[in-house]
């Protein structure tokens, strides 16, 4: 039995570039939002007070 699904295991070389597929990825969006959270200037960050309001709030007057 263990032959069997052993056998059916994808070569290594399938599952290496599987985890790949995801980890260069993920790796560069991580490096893409550090760079703009360390980089950006102050007036192109988002400020911190907007993204903690109530969505259910009506602020229009």
């Amino acid at each position: 039995m263990w032959f069997s699904l052993i056998g059916r295991m994808p070569s290594g070389m399938i599952l290496i570039c599987t985890l790949l597929s995801f980890v260069i990825p993920y790796g560069v969006h991580w490096i893409y939002k550090e760079l703009h959270a360390n980089g950006d200037p102050p007036w192109k960050q988002d400020p911190k007070a907007e993204e903690h309001q109530d969505p259910q709030s009506n602020n229009s007057g």
